[in-house]
């Protein structure tokens, strides 16, 4: 869809199905349907926000791995991965083993996006954590917006 003579043509006549399908390597469990709100959320991109999106993250990623970004931070670290995601190597999860402290955890049968796929054990992996760490983690954040 993004082939620069056909790409704009086609972004006008993509149908449901073929926006699932393109979201289909997010989402790895079996008999997983993709929530109707992201299909509506993509069909409201632009052509050109698709793009410049993909670019961006593209680019982002190209300039400094990850691991070394949060590293910096000095912050507690979860790292969630599913064990069959299709956009990312899950393998690159013991990546995150480089910054201190970090936590790194696998989830069998779930792809790109644990908490869409299985919010309940993502949620059990998170809560813990927040409780433990809630002071690290809200320590120089703003909590009133107002100011």
């Amino acid at each position: 869809m993004l082939a620069p003579d056909i790409g704009p043509l086609l972004w006008r006549i993509r149908t449901d199905g073929l926006i699932r399908k393109a979201l289909s390597t997010a989402f790895s469990r079996p008999g997983y349907e993709v929530p109707q709100q992201i299909v509506d959320d993509v069909r409201a991109m632009t052509l050109h926000g698709s793009v410049a999106t993909s670019q961006g993250a593209d680019a982002y990623m190209k300039q400094r791995p990850v691991p070394a970004r949060l590293t910096a931070l000095g912050k507690p670290l979860l790292v969630i991965f599913g064990e069959e995601d299709r956009r990312w190597r899950p393998s690159s999860a013991t990546d995150y083993t480089a910054v201190p402290g970090a936590r790194v955890e696998t989830l069998p049968g779930l792809g790109h996006s644990p908490m869409l796929e299985d919010p309940q054990q993502t949620m059990a992996l998170l809560l813990p954590f927040l409780e433990a760490h809630a002071p690290d983690l809200n320590q120089g954040v703003l909590t009133d917006r107002s100011e």
